[in-house]
């Protein structure tokens, strides 16, 4: 067995390799920006050079040099392959970049070993403070940070250009934060004296264990399971085929709303995010006020549903909920909510329906949906004709997106929150993460069929197709959101990285029904799971009928409303859910549609 010593010794002789490889580059950093012939002939990427590692393997955190770029040229490379030509920067723009730097570099020279202590919370602990060296190198980093960014929004180029190399050059900068090394990591050192070692035992012991797992732990997921105590709301399984389970929930009123209640999560994800726990759960909240509620949860993709399109998807699974839903509770209309991905397929579907002269749904709640992908925020980035081709041909006969790459690829939107924190915590100073209901649904990731995942790319992300009458084909319809008329409920998160407030906003201007548009605070999820009880964060509800062509407008008109967004669209609910019929005794109906099995059902329990 593999003593705690040697495994100390093998982290050390790691640490000690990625010293060597990082601990110079801000002396290269200044030499490639000053020198007598500054002014003339300056090379506008010397600076982002001298951040470039040697060549060699991906470093053991799981952050490949990028693109495998050789020494000193790498950076430039990595400009011009993220903006797609040559990257130019205009040269008094440059100059005045530098003479910022060259000021300030000044200033934290002249302070010595006690610069200013950094703001940033990487390097807030109290062992970054009291270590002179430690305090300095942070207040470096940040400074050629602040410079590096600088020089990426200089670049030329139109917008996504520029967001591409932006993005290309923050996730650089936040790979190779000091705090990220424990050569460097003042609070790691610390702690690896005061407990002997102990840490970096611990801290490869976790190493080895994330790596058995395929990801990087955000929280002890020993201590979640689902059913027991996540994804715990009473129901049954009441009707399954290839794609979904669709779960009917227990009544907690003795009257329910005549028109049944069906939500639609989406399928990149797990539906469970609308029941982690009984006081934040979505699904819970809407059996309380009285209605009789499903859900769709989607079945984890294996080698069987490699061929699945986003049609099948459509017909099979969402239209096909609509049509049991119905079934089951005797009713002409249902109510329906898409979340997300499910806003978007629930929206289609709609439209497919309207083409068909069917109108199965009485009204529709769109949460964080795009409808109208001109604004898609930083997954914009991705995104582009030749990336759109080589999954299409990736997938041209089947096959799986798997659930880890598109885990890993939301989790470097916000690499410092999501990747590089645990990297400290987990590995570099030995810490177990605290149990979290989120962030162990987050980690439960699912996969994706390929066919599906191009259409969505190709139709969706990169042409916009649903904007223009007629130019998308789905389930054999011209989708014409002209014709979706019924009254929509549409919510958006403020600070929503995923579907930007301006995403979620543009489905006012594509459906024509009555609509109300609602901003809460906070993210793509919080900003969702945000429980009426709980009094937390605001909402900002416009002037009735009144919705201009741009967000901004809109918010500029707004009143914001304290707690959550949760009652507001609960009374709006209930003025379309109809008269109130005595509850169900039993799930489904008759033996058409009986319990399979209960709810959660062994669908979401399936491992990606």
């Amino acid at each position: 067995m593999t003593s705690a010593k040697d495994l100390q010794q093998a982290w050390m002789e790691a640490v000690q390799h990625y010293r060597q490889q990082w601990q110079n580059p801000w002396s290269r950093f200044t030499q490639g920006m000053g020198g007598a012939d500054a002014q003339a002939g300056l090379d506008p990427l010397a600076a982002f050079k001298a951040f470039m590692p040697p060549d060699g393997p991906a470093n053991p955190l799981g952050m490949p040099s990028p693109g495998g770029f050789a020494g000193m040229a790498g950076m430039g490379e990595l400009f011009t392959q993220t903006a797609g030509q040559d990257a130019r920067i205009d040269p008094a723009r440059l100059l005045e970049i530098q003479a910022t730097y060259l000021k300030e570099a000044a200033e934290l020279w002249n302070q010595g070993l006690q610069p200013t202590p950094p703001t940033d919370r990487r390097f807030a602990g109290e062992a970054w403070q009291s270590n002179p060296v430690a305090s300095y190198t942070a207040a470096v980093y940040l400074l050629n940070a602040r410079t590096l960014m600088a020089m990426a929004d200089a670049v030329e180029g139109d917008d996504k250009t520029r967001a591409r190399v932006r993005f290309a050059v923050q996730q650089w900068i936040d790979a190779s934060a000091p705090s990220n090394f424990l050569a460097f990591n003042a609070d790691a050192q610390k702690k690896a004296m005061e407990t002997q070692g102990e840490s970096i035992a611990k801290g490869v012991a976790n190493l080895l264990h994330d790596i058995r797992q395929g990801h990087v732990s955000m929280t002890d997921e020993s201590v979640f399971e689902i059913g027991r105590n996540v994804a715990t709301t009473e129901g049954a399984v009441v009707f399954e085929n290839e794609l979904f389970q669709l779960l009917e929930y227990k009544p907690l009123t003795p009257k329910v709303y005549e028109r049944p209640f069906l939500l639609v999560p989406p399928c990149i994800n797990k539906y469970y995010i609308l029941d982690l726990q009984p006081d934040n759960s979505l699904i819970r909240y809407a059996v309380e006020q009285g209605h009789r509620t499903f859900v769709v949860s989607w079945r984890n993709p294996d080698e069987s549903l490699a061929n699945k399109t986003w049609d099948d998807y459509i017909e099979g699974a969402v239209i096909q909920a609509i049509d049991v839903v119905r079934d089951i509770g005797g009713a002409p209309q249902i109510n329906a909510l898409g979340f997300c991905v499910g806003g978007t397929m629930l929206g289609t579907a709609l439209a497919v329906l309207a083409a068909r002269g069917e109108e199965p749904v009485a009204s529709a709640t769109f949460l964080t949906t795009l409808l109208d992908f001109t604004h898609t925020g930083v997954l914009d980035v991705f995104i582009d004709e030749s990336f759109v081709r080589f999954r299409e041909m990736q997938f041209a006969n089947g096959g799986l997106l798997p659930g880890r790459d598109l885990a890993t690829t939301f989790s470097f939107l916000r690499p410092n929150d999501l990747v590089w924190n645990y990297v400290v915590g987990n590995y570099l100073k030995g810490e177990t993460p605290p149990p979290f209901d989120l962030l162990y649904w987050n980690s439960d990731s699912t996969n994706l069929p390929g066919p599906w995942y191009a259409w969505y790319l190709r139709n969706l992300y990169l042409e916009n197709r649903y904007v223009k009458p007629g130019a998308a084909t789905v389930c054999g319809e011209k989708i014409d959101f002209r014709q979706v008329r019924l009254p929509v409920y549409i919510y958006g998160s403020r600070e929503d990285h995923i579907v930007p407030i301006a995403g979620a906003y543009g489905s006012t201007q594509l459906l024509p029904g009555k609509k109300r548009f609602v901003m809460g605070a906070s993210g793509h999820i919080a900003g969702v799971i945000n429980p009426a009880a709980k009094g937390k964060r605001s909402h900002w509800i416009g002037p009735a009928g009144k919705f201009p062509a741009d967000v901004n407008d809109w918010i500029a008109s707004a009143a914001e409303h304290p707690g959550s967004w949760w009652g507001d669209w609960s009374a709006w609910l209930k003025g379309h859910a109809g008269k109130q019929i005595a509850a169900p005794k039993a799930y489904g109906r008759g033996k058409a549609y009986q319990a399979i099995e209960p709810a959660p059902g062994r669908y979401v329990k399936a491992k990606a």
